[in-house]
């Protein structure tokens, strides 16, 4: 009952963190205004995501545009697009597998070993893709904080930490979680079997005993010779 309860709470996990990882990836706030000395203006909000920036203004009207190319954007950016993209399908993967490899799942049949491995795959799969988004989120943070405090970056061009950061760093906490639920659920029934395996039942116990009963040795009979 236990390791269903973690079955399923592994499975929730997997799933906001796959749902984490599509949203940090299309949401247009890693980068947001910076409203430092002079710049000021409080009613224009400027957004710099993967995929467009936006302009948004005084909360009303709010104006994306989608990047012309790839190089337009920073390396940091860049190389967040392609690991952002390869997480949301690891995500998508792993969550999959964890679906086949649950208790109540019947279309791989009941062998509980098999089932065992694929959450142990799914699993790793999970810890694999949160190190995969915390290495973006963390590298662009470090690329905002390290021009706000820049001296030689020009004030309107200095960013904020923006909403969807935040998110990635969460999502990736999640999904390393939920892949260590899994990990842990494998390292449980492994514990379980071998234990099963290694104590003999009851019954086979009272039966070897009456089979020695009802045997007498080599040495008791030639005594009755």
């Amino acid at each position: 009952m236990a390791i269903h309860a973690l079955e399923i709470a592994g499975l929730f996990l997997g799933g906001v963190g796959m749902v984490g990882t599509v949203a940090v990836t299309v949401m247009p706030q890693w980068r947001v205004s910076a409203f430092i000395e002079n710049n000021i203006v409080v009613f224009e909000n400027f957004w710099e995501g993967l995929w467009m920036n936006c302009v948004r203004q005084a909360n009303i009207r709010m104006q994306c545009k989608i990047y012309d190319s790839l190089l337009a954007l920073s390396p940091d950016l860049q190389a967040a697009r392609g690991l952002m993209c390869a997480a949301s399908v690891m995500s998508f993967l792993a969550f999959m597998m964890a679906i086949l490899g649950m208790k109540c799942t019947r279309c791989t049949g009941d062998n509980e070993k098999v089932k065992a491995h694929i959450l142990l795959t799914a699993g790793i799969i999970f810890i694999i893709t949160g190190i995969v988004v915390l290495i973006p989120v963390s590298w662009v943070a470090n690329a905002i904080i390290r021009d706000f405090y820049n001296p030689i970056v020009n004030v309107a061009q200095k960013r904020e930490l923006g909403e969807a950061l935040y998110l990635g760093w969460t999502t990736a906490l999640v999904l390393i979680v939920g892949g260590a639920l899994f990990c842990c659920i494998f390292c449980c029934n492994e514990k379980s079997s071998s234990y099963r395996y290694s104590i003999p039942s009851h019954r086979t116990t009272q039966r070897s005993y009456h089979m020695e009963k009802k045997s007498p040795s080599v040495y008791s009979r030639s005594q009755y010779v």
